[in-house]
């Protein structure tokens, strides 16, 4: 951990709404004119999208899984090493993994490169004189026996749709966004879950706030929702791990946050409509006190 450069990392499984989370940082961030190094998760794969798929072929030859959320298909070390150096230094190395055709025409634009959707580009330093680093995606707080990223981070944001919602939001967007038929999808998921549940759940053990969003409409089957419930169909669970060191002031919070109310000491409830409203109001002032320790 870093007061002079400190680590935000935001983690969450593929579909579980950690864009909502990346956004309420971003307009805080415009706000209170702070300059993030951005750096996302997908950007240390170990594979690009062809080699993964070779490699998946190659894993289940050998009766072995492979998935996006173990350790074998990442780069934990580099990213345990970018998060130290930036600690240390405020400086690192980071590269970008292509997501689309528009994300390739940009980046081949910026850098003169003729790279292709799917594809990872070459390894870059970081902007010079950043306030802090932000990181989103699934392993911004992984620990395995060889590799520890969790440590070096100051603030751990979780977002953790109950599990059923995840998968109706990842259903959803692989078959619109991606074209996947649902065969597929639901493949993903159970080579998936072995990973899912030793490098993913352990996590939010260790994040400072876990958001979790829970419907209030039936979910029970989630590979034949025909829709992904709405916010207002949801509440919000707000998990504070100690809100003490984060100087968490509850009366203020159910005061300005409309129909919240407290579940237990350390957590709160919010309506699924007002998660982003409550995103910002909680985790603005423990930016800028990260901030103001940063010119002590």
């Amino acid at each position: 951990m870093s007061r002079k450069h400190p680590i935000v990392a935001v983690t969450g499984s593929s579909g579980a709404g950690t864009t909502t989370v990346k956004r309420a940082f971003e307009h805080i961030f415009y706000r209170d004119g702070i300059s993030a190094a951005v750096v996302e998760g997908d950007s240390f794969h170990r594979y690009d999208r062809v080699a993964m798929k070779t490699a998946m072929a190659t894993f289940a030859a050998e009766g072995r899984n492979l998935s996006h959320f173990g350790p074998d298909a990442n780069h934990f070390k580099l990213l345990a090493e970018l998060f130290h150096a930036y600690g240390e230094t405020g400086t690192g190395k980071k590269r970008y993994y292509i997501h689309s055709d528009e994300e390739a025409t940009e980046q081949n634009a910026r850098l003169g490169t003729t790279l292709k959707a799917g594809q990872f580009t070459p390894w870059e330093g970081l902007s010079e004189g950043t306030d802090l680093l932000f990181y989103e995606g699934l392993h911004g707080l992984v620990v395995t026996d060889e590799d520890n990223v969790a440590q070096h981070v100051d603030l751990g944001v979780g977002v953790v749709p109950i599990v059923n919602l995840e998968w109706i939001q990842k259903i959803h967007r692989d078959n619109l966004e991606r074209g996947y038929s649902a065969e597929a999808i639901v493949d993903t998921i159970m080579r998936r879950m072995p990973d899912y549940i030793l490098h993913i759940t352990p996590q939010f053990s260790l994040t400072d706030i876990n958001f979790q969003r829970v419907p209030t409409v039936d979910t029970s089957n989630p590979f034949i929702a025909r829709d992904i419930p709405t916010p207002d169909e949801s509440f919000v669970i707000i998990r504070f791990r100690e809100p003490d060191k984060l100087e968490i002031d509850f009366p203020y919070l159910l005061s300005m946050i409309k129909d919240s109310f407290m579940s237990r000491r350390n957590s709160m409830v919010v309506p699924g409509g007002k998660m982003g409203m409550a995103m910002e109001i909680i985790l603005q002032p423990i930016i800028e006190r990260m901030m103001a320790a940063r010119r002590v």
